[in-house]
């Protein structure tokens, strides 16, 4: 994530923001420019100061303070490149569902940050009726007990509006032994398994990516029922990033196609700071890092690694210092960063324009996987 500053008075910006909080100014984020804008009135829409543009709208969800970005400039339909990807949300007349599908926004537009940054290829369901991608945020049903879960279908996203609640989400942590759990997390993952299809399954990468993540044609359902009902291997982190990794190779990309984004975008915002790491006691260097350069366009995988472990060490040491659990409770084994590695290629491969455009190319009639 970038740092973003007011065109008006210079103040330091949280992605977030709706207001500068030392002049005032109306902010919202320009997608075409990946930045913040500083706004004034301008008739019936805003003139947004980053680029002296005019008769720019604030996305119709702003209505419900659960979007800070400003719709294209031909747009149509009253939605930001973010929010129109939204296909059900909660009951917004009941104020716990309105305040929990704010902070699924919250971490769904840090989500699409990312994929804009990567130009990687994103359809609506409107442009592709079939395999669009289209998020669909549900609230389990108290009359039925219906209890929603988290997980991707062809293109459909649907996250738990469960997950909001902090205690929930941290009983479901402990409960299936995770080390980490949060909504940005969610995203990140379930969004792995479309750009499988897209990338992978319909880029003509599948026999590429089963060299690396082994053979997805093994059965998913006996699969996940072989992970909870045995567990992860003994010596799972020589070969995967996270437990739940090992339940089969859809799950191995989704969960590595997360911590990439993780990585990435954490990398960025130290390099927004300017963050160096040169420990004192490190007299071989192997612990120095200078985050001089912009992850989203590195040449190579190591070159996010080698800056990655020294920053993560340093702040997880931070947070032990505070009590807190480490920032990054993962080990990157060589069998891991190859993967990373896999998934650096696809997102390069998209930003030099090489994969084949995903509404065009065939898609198969394989079973979909998702998250419980």
């Amino acid at each position: 994530m970038k740092l973003f500053v007011c065109q008006s008075c210079g103040n330091v910006l949280y992605f977030e923001n709706r207001a500068c909080e030392r002049c005032g100014h109306r902010v919202a984020f320009l997608p075409e420019r990946e930045t913040m804008s500083a706004l004034e009135p301008d008739g019936e829409g805003w003139a947004t100061l980053a680029d002296k543009g005019r008769g720019r709208m604030l996305c119709r969800n702003a209505e419900y303070d659960s979007c800070n970005w400003l719709t294209d400039a031909d747009d149509s339909t009253g939605y930001c490149r973010a929010c129109r990807h939204n296909g059900i949300v909660p009951d917004l007349s009941d104020p716990a569902q309105l305040a929990g599908w704010r902070e699924l926004e919250v971490a769904k537009h840090r989500l699409f940050y990312s994929l804009i940054r990567w130009k990687l290829p994103l359809r609506t369901r409107q442009e592709d009726a079939e395999h669009g991608l289209i998020f669909n945020f549900l609230a389990d049903d108290p009359n039925s007990g219906q209890k929603i879960l988290t997980g991707h279908d062809n293109g459909l996203i649907t996250i738990a509006l469960t997950e909001t609640d902090a205690i929930e989400r941290e009983r479901r942590r402990l409960e299936m032994g995770e080390p980490y759990r949060t909504l940005l997390g969610h995203f990140r993952h379930e969004v792995g398994h479309y750009f499988w299809d897209v990338l992978v399954r319909d880029g003509g990468k599948l026999d590429d990516c089963r060299a690396v993540f082994g053979d997805d044609s093994l059965d998913y359902g006996q699969a996940l029922q072989r992970h909870y009902a045995e567990g992860a291997p003994a010596d799972w982190q020589q070969n995967y990033v996270s437990a739940y990794a090992t339940t089969h190779p859809w799950e191995d990309f989704a969960e590595t196609w997360a911590h990439y984004l993780h990585i990435v975008d954490t990398l960025e915002m130290a390099s927004e700071f300017g963050m160096e790491v040169r420990p004192k006691v490190d007299r071989d260097g192997e612990l120095t890092a200078r985050i001089r350069f912009n992850p989203y366009e590195a040449r190579d995988v190591e070159a996010l690694v080698n800056a990655w472990l020294p920053f993560t060490f340093a702040m997880n040491s931070v947070n032990r210092a505070m009590g807190m659990r480490d920032l990054y409770p993962f080990i990157l084994s060589p069998a891991v960063v190859a993967k990373l590695g896999f998934i650096h290629g696809l997102v390069r491969d998209v930003a030099k324009g090489t994969p084949k455009d995903a509404s065009k190319a065939a898609s198969t009639d394989l079973p979909k996987p998702g998250k419980p």
